[in-house]
């Protein structure tokens, strides 16, 4: 018995790794699928390791937050508080599958009504999660960059039922291997139902993304030139970094205008606060930077339009990185975060910046992971997408993952999107989530980009989450059937 028992924490223990390297930037939804099996088949305890090992192995960018001590914290103490979030982080999600497969286990994990209801409350946790501070990647984030094809079905169902899907596949190959356990007969044609399946899934996910492919012939193109400036986050507020940024945004101003750019994007937090353009130009400017709202400090994008040198219109970041930007009762503990600019504080909910020459959605760095606002903007009018980040310092692993996401939020809402970042990713994604033209990570640099504005609607745009609701509906109702019959 405790030989079992050490065998089930140590499967456990390899599913969360297996996990972790399945999700972006690897991106591979059959590992994942091979590392859900525990998930199913292990008790509440076991799922707890599972997720915290996931957790902590795909969020492992955390730790180069380290050295703090540009934003006040002393040197000894900033590889442990480092640790700590980190950790921290792991500890969370450990405890929310835990509660779930708790309630798994209560309503018996091989009913299949009980696996419909299980995933659909999985992939709604998901959708719920984005829109708060701590949540970054999710079941629903795996299928990118590796399987395009089953990411195309976000169209219709988005990330949360993108995440109840590798679910319910994962229940399937654990059903398959409990009856080639057990000796039961007709195991081949249990198999090829799910291979089908499988199949079926691909082929109606490839055929939605080949729609989202086609231009629209009605539709007006655009063309931006991204400035990825590659400015150090704690040399920024250098008089040499400052210098350095100042002449990029010059250079870049003429270059929009000379190469004939309907507009410049500029990275998440280019512009202090207060900061105008160096000069007045011919082509409208979307630049990241902050603004004042009465006494409240918001991150922001800013709206140059032609010729201006002060913003006259802004959208402001809703949802704040957490330690980073916000702190619970950082008032009260005169602590402002781990910024360089101070507390600050959420905008308002919507995505939607509104523009003369047309709306666009934006997601600003963390808000990327938040699918559901930015289609909420996209079915108010949104064009196209703008995602403005600043990436500094993490390494490579969180661009990858940010360059996933944006993927997934292209696909889901069939529009482009343009990426300006500060180090990388500057790219832009087509509708169909195939990647276009981008800039070297970590390097300065500018991009012309040229994309299509959409009015059309996605089944996702119309429907949100009503699929996933439907699907608890569904479980709750045959559950209970089954309950009464027996």
């Amino acid at each position: 018995m405790a030989e079992n028992r050490r065998l089930v924490w140590i499967g456990a223990l390899l599913g969360g790794l297996l996990a972790g390297v399945a999700l972006p930037p690897l991106g591979c939804p059959p590992l994942l699928w091979i590392a859900l099996l525990p998930q199913w088949g292990f008790g509440p305890g076991p799922a707890a390791l599972w997720a915290g090992t996931a957790v902590l192995l795909s969020h492992r960018w955390l730790l180069w937050l380290h050295p703090l001590d540009w934003v006040g914290v002393p040197l000894p103490l900033s590889l442990p508080l480092c640790v700590l979030l980190w950790l921290l982080l792991g500890l969370l999600g450990a405890g929310l599958v835990a509660l779930w497969r708790a309630l798994v286990g209560r309503l018996g994990p091989g009913r299949w009504s009980v696996a419909l209801l299980a995933s659909a409350l999985w992939g709604l946790g998901e959708v719920w999660m984005a829109k708060g501070p701590l949540f970054w990647l999710g079941l629903g984030s795996v299928v990118l960059p590796g399987d395009r094809a089953l990411a195309g079905l976000a169209q219709w169902v988005g990330a949360g039922g993108l995440a109840a899907l590798q679910l319910l596949l994962a229940w399937g190959l654990w059903r398959l291997l409990l009856a080639w356990w057990d000796g039961r007969r007709g195991l081949w044609r249990g198999g090829l139902t799910w291979l089908l399946a499988v199949a079926l899934l691909h082929g109606l996910g490839w055929q939605l993304l080949q729609r989202s492919s086609l231009p629209d012939p009605e539709a007006p193109w655009l063309s931006a030139l991204v400035l990825q400036p590659d400015i150090p986050t704690r040399e920024k507020f250098s008089w040499t970094q400052q210098r350095a940024l100042e002449r990029r945004l010059r250079e870049a101003q003429a270059e929009a205008e000379a190469q004939g750019a309907d507009l410049l994007v500029l990275p998440e937090g280019a512009l202090a606060l207060g900061q105008g353009l160096p000069a007045p130009g011919a082509v409208e400017v979307l630049s990241g930077g902050f603004r004042q709202e009465e006494i409240e400090l918001r991150s922001s994008v800013l709206l140059f339009p032609p010729q201006a040198q002060e913003a006259e219109g802004a959208i402001d970041k809703h949802r704040l990185v957490p330690l980073g930007e916000w702190v619970p009762g950082g008032a009260l503990w005169r602590w402002a975060g781990l910024s360089a600019v101070g507390g600050v504080e959420p905008g308002p909910a919507s995505r939607l910046l509104q523009r003369p020459q047309g709306d666009v959605a934006v997601a600003i760095c963390y808000e990327i992971a938040d699918g559901a606002g930015l289609i909420g903007a996209s079915r108010a009018g949104a064009g196209w997408i703008l995602a403005s980040a600043n990436l500094d310092p993490y390494p490579l692993l969180l661009q990858q993952q940010f360059q996933a996401l944006s993927q997934l939020r292209a696909i889901e809402a069939s529009r482009w999107l343009v990426s300006s970042a500060n180090t990388g990713p500057s790219l832009v994604v087509r509708p169909d989530g195939a990647l276009g033209q981008a800039l070297p990570p970590m390097h300065a640099g500018m991009l012309l980009v040229r994309f299509q504005v959409r009015s059309n609607q996605t089944p996702y745009g119309r429907w949100g989450e009503w699929p996933l609701l439907l699907t608890v509906g569904a479980g709750l109702a045959a559950s209970r059937s089954r309950v009464r019959q027996s």
